[in-house]
């Protein structure tokens, strides 16, 4: 009996334990997990390398691609640019669209304003049908007047004033020196402008030296 344990022994130590098949499995498990992550890095790396050296080699998609993206743009830009004219021309055509018809109704005006200062003041002496009419034309000049300047139109009267090249003509010089020279001493006509935009100068007679005209005539 002795005998049977004392061999068992010397077997146990002449052979040492083997692994265990759990710890084998374990192991088996962790390697075959970790190889997929490796094999998923590398394809992602093989990708990008792939798509660099694609754009690097003059990919004929994506030069189309950029050509049409350019394109796109520049049209957008185009579009942009024709609505803002579109809009400027919009608005300047409500703002000066009755340049020429105001020109033309000048003249007409002129006369109007003309005969409003041949009435007199007093009209008590005249006959009932003429003082109606000439009460009438007084009221159509000054309603003339308002919607003229309801629509932007305004008069143009520099008496007394500094010389505008911009704005007044002038059709002759005044020798004097009670005012400055370059003044506006004389209104021949008025003048008129929609908004910014001159419709005729105002006529009018400008100031010089006394002396300067005497100068001349020497």
């Amino acid at each position: 009996m002795m005998s049977q344990i004392a061999e068992e022994n010397a077997k146990q130590q002449a052979n040492p334990e083997e692994p265990q098949p759990e710890a084998e499995a374990e192991t088996q498990a962790h390697t075959e997990d970790s190889q997929p992550q490796s094999d998923n890095a590398a394809d992602q790396t093989d990708e990008q390398t792939a798509d660099h050296t694609a754009e690097e080699a003059g990919d004929p998609v994506l030069a189309e691609r950029d050509s049409l993206k350019d394109q796109l743009l520049r049209l957008m830009a185009e579009t942009e640019n024709l609505r803002k004219r579109t809009d400027k021309e919009i608005a300047s055509s409500k703002k000066y669209g009755a340049v020429g018809l105001a020109r033309d109704l000048l003249a007409s005006f002129d006369n109007l304003e003309k005969a409003v200062e041949l009435i007199p003041e007093d009209k008590s002496g005249l006959d009932e049908t003429i003082k109606n009419i000439l009460i009438g034309v007084e009221m159509t000049a000054r309603e003339i007047t308002t919607t003229l300047e309801r629509h932007g139109i305004t008069v143009i009267a520099p008496q007394d004033e500094k010389f505008d090249y911009n704005l007044h003509q002038a059709m002759f010089e005044v020798p004097t020196d009670e005012v400055e020279a370059g003044m506006v001493v004389t209104l021949v006509q008025k003048g008129y402008q929609l908004h910014d935009r001159l419709l005729r100068p105002a006529m009018v007679g400008v100031s010089k030296p006394a002396g300067q005209a005497k100068s001349e005539d020497k």
